[in-house]
């Protein structure tokens, strides 16, 4: 693996960087949530100003609307984009390799260039009311009439799906096979008849989640990703991009840089900045950061490479969202009485997204795959141990 980028990389962050200071509303990059209903409108003539860069499908073939750039590129553009709050469809870069690697021709065509330009914004069908660390247990059916599958069920935590056009969902198509092998992978239209959103509103106060009810709803055939009773293996192409990981590593990057500012101008008292105990403690937390940036472009080297990345993935999603938690822990010891309070009150510290970020650090051991079902992961897949 190589530690340092090229200067070709180098140029690219800079033009990156360049373009969010031009085109990224203050107001998002300083941290408000942009998926609310006034941020909305921004957020989406941003992504639309990066699909026509060419910059959302980077590493995809041209031919549906990628850069064809190397993985590394595509990894160098997240980063920078997680660091300032951007509003990427997270969507769009787990099932787009899913349907470069598994589609049909047909649903390239359809799906890859809409997605590439943000003509469509998606979301993912996977979780369940009884089926969350355990997805391969869902109980979402998809039964064949003619050429079309009829889908009842429910998915849960399902990610704008209030916003969304699409959603990539998985079904069990076979109850009486082993649970793994039963399953299929689908593309649904979210504005099909039988389809009911109910909004979730979390610990934020913020309406992020869904619960989505299906009554036979109806999808054509060929909407289907890869073969019938085989989704299980589509999908650990999707969730191994999900849990990559620079994303978390951009997040957490900024944090830090954002509980360095606080200390510099003063903190919650005089002298906390030259307080060593406190010193050593963000100076361990700097250097876990870089230890879980090297994790995460590992895992695009190895990508880069040809080679299996599924246990570097999960040792990287395990790292880096622990690392998520144990800064946002440091940030609210640190900032004092002051730092609990929200962005409507004056006193609040650094513009009051402390508390918010602490509350959510909680879902990132379980949100793409919790820390239990990783472990497996590394014991089972990577270090052959028994199941």
């Amino acid at each position: 693996m190589e530690f340092t980028f090229t200067p070709e990389e180098e140029t690219w962050r800079k033009n990156v960087q360049d373009f969010i200071v031009r085109e990224l509303p203050p107001r998002i990059e300083a941290g408000e949530n942009p998926y609310t209903d006034e941020n909305w409108p921004a957020a989406m003539d941003f992504r639309k100003k990066i699909g026509r860069n060419g910059w959302v499908g980077i590493g995809w073939p041209k031919e549906y609307g990628g850069m064809g750039a190397s993985v590394i590129m595509q990894m160098i553009f997240n980063e920078e984009m997680h660091y300032h709050n951007a509003p990427l469809d997270p969507q769009a870069y787990q099932v787009g390799p899913a349907i470069i690697t598994h589609g049909s021709d047909d649903l390239k065509k359809r799906f890859l260039s809409a997605t590439a330009n943000q003509e469509i914004v998606w979301c993912q069908g996977f979780s369940e009311p009884n089926a969350g660390s355990d997805l391969a247990s869902l109980q979402t059916r998809a039964v064949a009439d003619g050429d079309d599958f009829l889908i009842t069920g429910s998915k849960i935590w399902t990610s704008y799906a209030h916003r969304a056009d699409y959603i990539h969902i998985l079904t069990r198509t076979d109850p009486d096979a082993p649970k793994h092998r039963g399953i299929t992978y689908f593309i649904l239209d979210m504005h099909s008849p039988g389809i009911t959103i109910s909004p979730l509103v979390n610990m934020t106060d913020n309406h992020d989640f869904n619960q989505v009810y299906f009554d036979n709803v109806r999808v054509p055939r060929e909407n289907m990703l890869g073969e019938e009773n085989r989704g299980w293996y589509v999908a650990t192409t999707t969730l191994d991009n999900e849990r990559s990981g620079i994303p978390r590593v951009a997040t957490a990057r900024r944090r830090i840089d954002d509980l360095l500012a606080f200390l510099r101008n003063g903190g919650s008292g005089p002298g906390i900045r030259h307080d060593p105990i406190i010193k050593s403690q963000v100076a361990e937390l700097a250097i876990e950061l870089a230890l879980a940036r090297n994790l995460a472009y590992r895992v695009g080297w190895l990508q880069s490479a040809g080679e299996r990345f599924d246990m570097p993935a999960s040792i990287s999603k395990n790292f880096s969202s622990e690392l998520q938690q144990r800064i946002a822990q440091t940030v609210m010891r640190l900032s004092g009485l002051y730092g609990q309070l929200r962005a409507a009150s004056p006193r609040a510290v650094m513009r009051g997204q402390f508390p918010e970020q602490y509350i959510d650090t909680i879902a990132r051991t379980i949100a793409a795959g919790s820390s239990e079902i990783n472990r497996n992961i590394i014991a089972t897949r990577g270090l052959g141990l028994p199941r």
